[in-house]
């Protein structure tokens, strides 16, 4: 199968996702949630706006041409292992697969099946080759290569079974936001897309922001008022009231805003309805700090002009193709082994 042939299905995927008439997106709603609560209407539709956006085909043309990718390729066996915290969040090591040249054997989430498999069904329908280069799996055994994305305990299993085979195996990660006290009320509104999008669930949802001074959560928490409908859901609502018991239990200092706790640690991955934070002296400080945490740290979201490289406000969620999750290309690891 011909490059073109698999970039121009994908082109179309986005297509079709965009122009879904109100009924099938709907059941697709629907379908999604009654199969993991987490997958509400929003989530959904910000997943299926997320993959409109990445498909784009100037983003796709930009993105491959920065490779040498052969026209025709003898297909690999690539595993991989999906993760399902967030809604298609497997779909990126999906796509680098089969853009590669190389067949894609899944191993699906339970908590993400319906969806995973309707896309792979459209991108069928678009490119009826692709039906030899998917398959879903339950075990994947005796594969030339593995993607796997899990815990940190459940990496040492995958370290275990596939580090003898050309592999990508992730660990945990979560995303950060640094506050230099100059943010205007909209940048901090749009923090809270960050923090909230997806319930904080994906490895690119902000959960520990770095401040200035402390004056400044004050700020914040004032600006999110707008996501308080989060609480509106029975899952989020009952890690928020039961955080809140432990905090008020034990008797630990902390913020709360009715819908969202705000606790002062070191550490880097908050429990669901908590927003850790950490105060720093200097930038040079801090750089210093981040530095040693780089490996479990997915994005930072900051303004540019203060922080480089830090992603806009509002817009971690918001990956392009040539985002790589933990920073290691997995299209060029993919054309390797052709």
């Amino acid at each position: 199968m011909i490059l073109s042939k698999r970039i121009e299905a994908f082109i179309k995927l986005g297509q079709t996702i965009q122009k879904l008439d109100e009924e099938t997106r709907e059941e697709l709603y629907w379908r999604s949630q009654n199969g993991n609560n987490w997958f509400t209407q929003e989530s959904v539709s910000s997943a299926f706006e997320g993959l409109v956006s990445m498909l784009q085909e100037d983003k796709l043309k930009k993105w491959l041409g920065q490779y040498e990718i052969k026209e025709e390729v003898e297909p690999k066996s690539v595993g991989i292992l999906m993760a399902g915290n967030i809604p298609l969040v497997g779909f990126h090591d999906l796509m680098t697969v089969l853009i590669s040249g190389n067949k894609a054997c899944l191993k699906l989430s339970s908590s993400d099946t319906f969806l995973m498999n309707w896309v792979i069904n459209q991108l069928i329908i678009l490119e009826p080759e692709f039906e030899s280069l998917i398959s879903v799996e339950e075990m994947l055994k005796g594969k030339d290569a593995y993607i796997a994305t899990g815990s940190d305990n459940s990496a040492r299993y995958f370290n275990y079974y596939f580090g003898k085979y050309p592999s990508i195996i992730r660990q945990n990660r979560t995303s950060i936001a640094i506050l230099s006290g100059e943010e205007s009320s909209d940048d901090l509104r749009s923090l809270g897309e960050d923090i909230f999008k997806y319930f904080g669930l994906g490895c690119r949802n902000v959960s520990k922001i770095f401040v200035k001074s402390k004056d400044q959560l004050e700020y914040l928490l004032d600006a999110i008022e707008g996501y308080s409908s989060i609480a509106n859901h029975h899952k989020y609502h009952n890690n928020y009231e039961y955080n809140k018991s432990i905090y008020l239990v034990n008797n630990e200092a902390h913020f709360d805003n009715g819908f969202l706790l705000l606790k002062e640690s070191t550490e880097l991955v908050s429990p669901i309805s908590v927003l850790y934070y950490e105060t720093y002296d200097s930038k040079n400080d801090l750089l210093k700090k981040l530095e040693s945490l780089k490996g479990k740290i997915q994005c930072i979201v900051a303004d540019s002009s203060f922080w480089v490289g830090g992603v806009p406000f509002g817009y971690a969620q918001q990956p392009e193709p040539w985002d790589y999750a933990d920073d290691v290309d997995t299209l060029e690891f993919l054309i390797g082994l052709n």
